[in-house]
């Protein structure tokens, strides 16, 4: 195992051999012999252990443990303690799905305070096995068949293409010791059920299973990688930016055949999983939206407006006319001026002497009204983004600028009446929306 391991971290993880990094140690037999083979190649180590007090005194075992292992291997060592039961009650997760979050939380902020470039993780062949069980009875695409990735975002598995079998012949072979975790062995975990109750079945069925797995998952990979830059292409082909998101037509989408594989790949990054929905929003009025946790699609006519839901932004209020309202996604500049000098639609002229109040920058909302510059009367802002054919999303991010309770711009679409230079004006203002 040592020199296929040696070959694969030449070929596959060139960048182990240049830079320092962690493994993640348990003090399991997996992890335990990562931290040996990486020693015995010249990988420049620290161990990272979380102590998740979860096994009272077993706990506190392993964590004596790796601290004597990292003495015998000569790296420093990290180790951590979680509350991890109360941490899964605050949370509201399963104590394995705490244990992970805090995990990981913690390898991300270790990475960065101690400027490691990777971390390494024990996951192997059956590992990934057993993954692709889970995803597979719960329902997945193509990236939960590929089973464990083999780098995430600097987390890093080379034992992916070695067995447990494989791992635990190496440790006896060499007199490595470990530890066992005694949790392990409970089937009341979906994975060690899935490992000591169905995986052996499997492997009864055919000697060669986990080598076929092996290969499965390495063309279904390949597969994957062609659907991803497929996607990726269709997506700069669709995918118009507009408004902080993109504006995808209808019609392009509803000619991709099969239409709903076609919605889980383009938009599965988004949250999206309810393809009913999606399907049906295809045909539905003009202003229906669904939502993810993190986004939302608008149906504006002849497109679909994809979004991040954003908290909205408060209003700022300033005492006395400022130079700069600076703190918002636009922002204003403020100068007095001589006379009118070029003329846009992203300056605006007005008489400071019809400014009475305080200057406020701040979002629509319903009811609001303006004089629309050059017109007699009043008229609805609602009325008037209707008549400009702005759509829901371009009219929440519309902002106005306002004079105590009355608009004095639609900011860089329509100015309004009582503010505007004439005559008799004596001191001008110039507005501008500075980049």
């Amino acid at each position: 195992m040592f020199n296929a391991f040696k070959d694969h971290i030449e070929k596959n993880f060139p960048q182990l051999q240049r830079q320092p990094g962690l493994v993640a140690c348990s003090g399991g037999v997996d992890s335990v012999v990562l931290a040996h083979l990486c020693t015995q190649i010249g990988i420049q180590i620290s161990l990272a252990h979380c102590n998740f007090k979860l096994r009272g005194s077993e706990s506190e075992q392993d964590e004596l443990f790796i601290s004597q292992l990292a003495e015998q291997l000569n790296v420093a060592k990290y180790i951590t303690h979680f509350d991890t039961e109360d941490y899964a009650s605050e949370h509201k997760l399963s104590v394995q799905m705490a244990a992970r979050e805090l995990r990981y939380q913690w390898f991300a902020t270790l990475m960065e305070k101690e400027e490691f470039s990777w971390v390494l993780t024990a996951h192997h062949l059956d590992d990934s096995l057993e993954t692709f069980l889970i995803n597979l009875s719960r329902g997945t695409g193509v990236e939960g068949l590929r089973g464990i990735p083999s780098n995430t975002n600097g987390i890093l598995r080379p034992l992916l293409p070695f067995s447990r079998a494989a791992i635990l012949h190496y440790a006896q072979e060499q007199g490595i010791v470990w530890r066992e975790d005694s949790s392990n062995m409970e089937t009341k975990y979906l994975r060690n059920k899935i490992r000591h109750e169905l995986v052996p079945v499997l492997k009864e069925l055919h000697p060669t299973f986990l080598e076929n797995f092996k290969k499965t998952t390495d063309f279904i990979s390949m597969a994957a990688e062609i659907l991803s830059d497929h996607t990726r292409k269709l997506k700069e082909e669709l995918f118009v930016p507009y408004h902080q998101g993109y504006k995808v037509s209808v019609r392009s989408l509803q000619a991709l055949d099969p239409l709903q594989g076609y919605l889980y790949e383009l938009f599965k990054e988004y949250g999206f999983h309810t393809w009913d929905d999606m399907e049906s929003l295809l045909t539905a009025m003009s202003g229906k939206e669904i939502r993810s946790k993190t986004y939302r699609l608008i149906k504006d006519r002849k497109h679909l407006i994809l979004q991040e839901i954003r908290e909205e932004v408060e209003a700022v209020n300033e005492e006395d006319i400022p130079d700069e309202l600076s703190e918002l996604p636009i922002n204003l500049k403020i100068e007095k001026v001589e006379q009118i000098e070029e003329k846009n639609n992203t300056i605006l002229y007005v008489d400071k002497e019809t400014l009475n109040h305080r200057l406020t920058v701040r979002k629509w909302k319903k009811g609001d009204y303006f004089y629309p510059l050059g017109m007699d009367g009043k008229k609805k802002v609602a009325k008037f983004f209707k008549d400009e054919k702005m759509d829901a999303v371009a009219k929440e991010n519309q902002w106005l600028l306002c004079c105590g309770d009355e608009i004095v711009w639609i900011i860089g679409r329509r100015a309004d009446d009582r503010f505007k230079i004439t005559a008799l004006t004596k001191n001008i203002l110039k507005v501008t929306v500075a980049e």
